[in-house]
């Protein structure tokens, strides 16, 4: 495709249309108030938010689609100057409250930007999406995704949302003499506090600016933000930290905290804040197994976990639970058996353990003449990893590689301090789409994705 048609939460000059698929920070790095480059096309709920998060926005450059209908682009060729059209259409990424995924059709043929996303087995907007999406794209083939690949890592095996919100009320329930704090973003995990608000009768607490996303939602009956009324607050996780939660026990009631993630880790920051941010490994996570037979389409789908264990403890005051808007390992393993994608390039370039998704997922492409030369390499070296043994490398060959990146990567994790941004993905996304798509994705010095 030419260079300079579209941009994918990427906010540089030089494209003629933008798209915008959530209203996260990460997602929105370069985009501002004073941002005026080209029209931006959004769902109606992110098109709500924008003059809230960037007050002064020009609204007149804002262009709202609508989940699962085609539109189309008219716009000029860079290389040729001719006239050119790009047809999309948006997809639910049931990730937060606006976000979606962007199919686009023209003559590069087809191109999927999930965006950040999870399609959960039993979630009904889920399975609606899914339809929509394989209705988009009927018999032709997607020739590249842009995949959320924040936990492509077979180490990420969290349960379902509606599990990890269970365990969540069943911890609030445990300690009905206790305040109760939850971090939480300024955009996302509405569905949780919901079901907690419904699940207990009660009224939560949220900070005013919060408050207005739940207006906007018609959610706002479940919320207050009067403090006297309720034991139950969502915090921004930027304010939730074990000196906070020290000082509430000792000069208020007894208080506990807690902080829902998909990451099975957390950080401690440096004694002077003691902030929690996670990126001290805790081994709450079990390793995946992954084989040849899981890459042939023929496995079975994955089933969520239904019983999760007792709850981490991080601290005497704070537990963890593995509630996440990202889809886990195998969720984007069945995702890609789906699409069945020619190739696949990661919006996350770098994370706590990053590794190129077509490293696990190439045997889910189809017609990838590239992906059969690296799973040659990989089988060769883990062969090589083995010989003067007599031992066999347990599983695939993939298994047994797998097996000992992750091992390295933990250990290296136990051993270093990561900024927060960092650790939980990269703080700049996003895709231009031209002519010169590469196959392998370039960050920066800062860890920016470079086109």
């Amino acid at each position: 495709m030419d260079r300079g048609l579209i941009s994918v939460d990427r906010w540089e000059k030089g494209s003629q249309a933008y798209f915008l698929t959530h209203l996260h920070a990460d997602h929105t790095k370069g985009l501002s108030s004073t941002w005026s480059h080209a029209p931006l096309y959004c769902s109606s709920f992110t098109a709500d938010l924008i003059p809230l998060k960037f007050p002064h926005f020009d609204l007149s450059l804002l262009h709202v689609f609508h989940i699962g209908t085609w539109q189309t682009l008219n716009l000029i060729s860079r290389s040729s100057g001719a006239p050119t059209s790009v047809e999309f259409i948006a997809i639910d990424a049931c990730h937060c409250p606006g976000s979606v995924m962007l199919l686009f059709r023209g003559e590069f043929g087809f191109m999927l930007y999930t965006g950040d996303f999870r399609w959960e087995k039993g979630c009904k907007r889920a399975a609606k999406a899914k339809e929509m999406l394989l209705g988009a794209i009927k018999d032709d083939n997607v020739d590249v995704v842009y995949l959320d690949n924040t936990y492509c890592n077979p180490i990420y095996d969290f349960p379902s949302r509606q599990v990890a919100a269970k365990q969540i009320i069943d911890i609030i329930t445990s300690h009905p003499e206790h305040d109760v704090i939850i971090g939480i973003n300024t955009l996302g995990k509405e569905d949780l506090l919901v079901q907690i608000s419904e699940a207990l009768k009660i009224k939560i607490w949220v900070w005013p600016e919060r408050m207005w996303t739940m207006d906007l939602l018609g959610i706002s009956d479940h919320f207050t933000i009067k403090t006297t009324i309720t034991r139950v607050r969502a915090v921004p996780q930027y304010s939730f930290s074990v000196e906070t939660l020290e000082e509430l026990n000792k000069i208020k009631c007894p208080t506990i905290g807690i902080m829902p993630s998909g990451l099975p880790w957390v950080k401690k920051s440096p004694p002077k804040t003691k902030c929690i941010s996670r990126a001290v490994l805790t081994a709450n996570c079990k390793k995946a197994e992954w084989s040849e037979d899981d890459g042939d389409g023929d496995g079975e789908e994955y089933e969520p976990a239904g019983d999760i264990g007792p709850p981490e403890k991080l601290h005497k005051y704070i537990f963890t639970v593995p509630y996440s808007d990202h889809s886990n390992f195998a969720e984007i393993r069945d995702f890609i058996k789906l699409i069945r994608p020619t190739n696949l390039k990661g919006i996350v370039s770098s994370s706590s353990c990053y590794i190129e998704p077509m490293y696990y997922l190439s045997l889910l492409c189809q017609g990838n003449r590239p992906s059969e030369v690296l799973n040659s390499k990989l089988k060769r070296k883990a062969s090589a990893t083995v010989s003067g043994s007599n031992k066999k490398p347990p599983g695939s060959y993939i298994a047994e590689l797998a097996r000992r990146r992750c091992l390295t990567m933990k250990a290296r994790l136990s051993r270093i301090r990561m900024s927060k941004h960092s650790i939980l993905r990269k703080v700049h996304r996003g895709a231009t789409i031209q002519d010169n798509e590469r196959a392998d994705l370039k960050t920066d010095s800062d860890g920016n994705q470079v086109p």
